[in-house]
């Protein structure tokens, strides 16, 4: 029989069809889901508002990756231990014990786990918590075993065993249980006991010493002596078989005279590498001669203790001397115990003969077999973890319902926190982990965009952040800005912008971008012609500065006459070129206040569109494409679904300044003119531009012509044309005369009259 297939529900989050997860069982059977319909495929472990404990238990492989089977197997494991799946859409940091499914390994193991951090941790009823399972040293500070098989002073119960274990760790140092507390394992007990073992037996075969209690203090003279005495002996048979070169292996004056004249105490060194003795050709060394002040304290020191029978050392004696120090060297060199020396002989003794050695390693024994249900304590802090933050990661990842919702309490977890920035509060903000890749990728995504550098003095740590502007104008935002940046958890940054990545933010905004780039042209280039012509002057008056008072040219061109012809063809072209330009204007002026009301409103709208229209459209088509997938690619995300940043919902992201309605007065401000005055200066205007039009007979069209003569002449000029062609009618419409009939003339008075007109 064919297993039925789990129904999905759908709906459109971001311009795009996603699957909803609204329920347990949603959640139970992720792992039939289409891979295709998931909205992330993998995403990183660090860097999101989500508690990094909950992402490393998701990350069973701990490669710093969320893939989808890491997702299945912990949604697969959270439905298997609960009794109602549907409590894992809660989001809750606490949970009943009994909600937990005991048919199941797992499950039971949580229930029992759970029971014992209760009664650890003295509380009554049944519900456990996130924070009770955070505190693991006070789960297990108040019981004697916590299943990790190390005990501590107070696991005992006996106090000569207490006794033993406090002396154990003062000898070997300690582990640490589960509590916090220092304590042994099995490893160090029976490393303990064999030492005390050891260091017993070797004390009980120890050798007679050839000097007593001053035999280590012989065998330390003497082994600081050996080579320098042995030296002597070579340097002496040399001189005994070459006595002329005895001087050459003495102490030669020369050197001793370098140093003469400093502080000797300061050249113990160089004294010391002088012979022990003096070499006289003699073989011996005679123990009353003078010794090399800086081994003669250890000569007389070791002499005082070995005490020769013969005055007279001897090559021969003095490797004797080193012999009798063999036997007692050999068994100080096979010392054993060392770290239970400090105890005592006697202390040693005694602990081997109580012999506790038994009864510890029971005590560990009884700890370690509780081993499951401590383990069980992790199991459990694992689940808290999982049953608060898993549904919000799935409301991320197989959707992203966090980020297209309309509650702004609610953030998606790549969103880092908000920027205060130019009047406006930028929520749409996220951390920058590679800034290599944003640079590559951050214009892919159509939005408006500033990075920031941000620093705070509770931390050394600085971060990078980039913040999304989807509302309002943007000529105030630029490199160096400063703004106030407050992560996810109320902390504030101070923030900078170090990068603009330039694009539409609204289809108004746009309008005005044409205008805008024209005046910022204009400015330049009239900051570059203001600032050339400064550095020009400032050239040449520098040049004449650093002149030489006295220094004349040589050769001083004489200047050309005053060419009134020149200057004359100069100021002709000057005025036909403003004659032309202002016929050009009277002809626009012309043409437009020749057209209609509603016409000029139409050329008008037309003109504009024509300026702004493209870039309208443009800032339209790429509105229409904003995306945050290239932001969070370059965060380490793979995505794999669009996720659009329509206009409607671009304009939730950011919130721009609103004041309440009111006439407030600025005491600063710079007093106007009284209403009188202003209402005078308006009359005024306006009757001069109205005899403006007048004069240049620009209100014919309303009836009211233009006295000037020139526009006289021409509306003359029309009429006779117009009675020219009324006098000659058409051949078409004449009608024929009879012949003979009277010719009607027109009085000549009234053509006079007309033409007058």
């Amino acid at each position: 029989m064919a297993t039925k297939k789990h129904s999905w529900n759908y709906g459109n989050v971001g311009g795009t069809t996603r699957v909803r997860i609204k329920t347990g069982a949603d959640i139970a059977h992720l792992g039939e889901l289409d891979l295709k319909k998931w909205t992330v495929l993998s995403c990183p472990t660090v860097g999101l508002d989500i508690d990094e404990v909950s992402l490393k238990y998701i990350d069973a492989d701990c490669d710093g990756r969320i893939r989808v089977d890491d997702v299945i197997s912990t949604s697969q494991w959270l439905t298997s231990v609960v009794n109602d799946a549907d409590m894992l859409v809660k989001g809750d940091d606490h949970i009943d014990i009994q909600a937990f499914n005991q048919e199941t390994p797992d499950g039971k193991k949580l229930y029992n786990s759970a029971r014992q951090i209760i009664v650890n941790l003295g509380k009554e009823g049944t519900i456990i918590s996130l924070a009770d399972t955070k505190d693991i040293a006070a789960i297990f500070a108040k019981t004697r075993f916590n299943g990790d098989g190390v005990i501590s002073e107070n696991t005992p119960e006996n106090a000569e065993e207490k006794a033993v274990v406090s002396a154990m760790l003062n000898a070997l140092g300690g582990v640490a249980d589960r509590s916090g507390v220092q304590g042994v394992n099995a490893e160090l007990i029976e490393k303990f006991y064999q030492l005390l073992a050891d260091y017993v037996a070797w004390h009980e075969s120890a050798v007679e010493a050839p000097y007593g209690a001053d035999t280590d203090k012989a065998i330390e003279m003497y082994n600081a002596l050996d080579a320098k005495v042995k030296d002597y002996f070579v340097r002496a048979k040399l001189a005994s078989f070459s006595p002329e070169s005895a001087v050459k292996l003495d102490v030669q004056a020369g050197l001793i005279e370098s140093i003469s004249a400093e502080n000797l105490i300061d050249k113990t060194d160089a004294i010391a590498a002088y012979p022990i003795a003096r070499i006289t050709g003699k073989t011996d060394l005679d123990v009353n001669a003078a010794i090399n002040p800086a081994w003669a304290a250890k000569f007389k020191t070791l002499i005082s203790i070995v005490k020769p029978k013969e005055k007279i050392l001897t090559e021969e004696t003095w490797a004797a001397i080193g012999a009798s120090f063999a036997a007692y060297n050999a068994w100080k060199a096979a010392k054993k115990g060392c770290e239970v020396e400090a105890l005592g002989l006697d202390a040693i003794k005694q602990l081997l003969a109580d012999d506790k050695k038994q009864a510890l390693l029971d005590l560990v024994a009884q700890d370690a077999e509780l081993k499951e249900t401590a383990d069980g304590i992790d199991m459990v802090q694992k689940f808290m973890y999982l049953y608060r933050d898993f549904y919000r990661l799935l409301c991320n990842y197989v959707t992203f319902q966090d980020f297209y919702t309309k509650d702004k309490g609610v953030k998606a977890i790549f969103q880092s926190g908000r920027l205060i920035i130019d009047q406006r509060e930028c929520r749409m903000c996220m951390n920058v982990a590679d800034m290599a890749k944003h640079n590559t990728m951050a214009p892919a995504s159509g939005m408006y965009l500033v990075y920031c550098d941000c620093s705070t003095k509770a931390s050394a740590v600085k971060k990078s952040i980039v913040a999304a502007v989807t509302v309002g104008d943007v000529g105030d935002l630029f490199v160096g800005k400063n703004a106030i940046y407050f992560d996810n958890a109320g902390l504030m940054w101070d923030a900078v912008i170090t990068k603009i990545v330039d694009n539409p933010i609204s289809v108004g905004q746009a309008f005005w971008s044409p205008y805008r780039r024209m005046a910022t042209t204009v400015e330049n280039l009239i900051n570059k012609r203001a600032a050339e012509k400064d550095a020009a002057v400032m050239n040449d008056a520098n040049a004449k500065i650093n002149a030489a008072p006295d220094s004349k040219p040589a050769d001083k061109e004489a200047k050309p006459p005053f060419d009134i012809a020149k200057f004359a063809g100069i100021f002709a072209a000057i005025g036909m070129a403003v004659g032309m330009i202002g016929t050009l204007l009277m002809s626009v002026f012309k043409g437009l206040f020749a057209l209609e009301w509603w016409q000029l409103i139409l050329t008008f709208i037309g003109i504009l569109l024509v300026i702004s229209g493209p870039a309208m459209v443009m800032a339209w088509m790429k509105l229409r494409r904003r995306n945050i997938a290239p932001l969070l690619n370059a965060n380490g995300w793979a995505i794999n679904a669009s996720s659009k940043i329509s206009i409607p919902f671009g304009e939730t992201l950011t919130d721009i300044v609103k004041f309440p309605k009111m006439k407030v007065k600025d005491p600063f401000a710079k007093k106007g003119l009284s209403a009188f005055q202003k209402w005078v200066i308006s009359l005024l205007v306006v009757a001069v531009v109205a005899t403006g039009l007048w004069l240049g007979n620009l209100l014919s069209w309303m009836g009211v012509s233009s006295p000037l003569s020139c526009f006289k002449k021409d509306k003359v000029e029309t009429v006779a044309a117009q009675s020219e062609t009324e006098k000659a009618p058409d051949a078409e419409d004449a009608a024929p005369v009879a012949e003979g009939a009277p010719v009607v003339e027109e009085p000549k008075a009234d053509a006079e009259a007309d033409a007058e007109v």
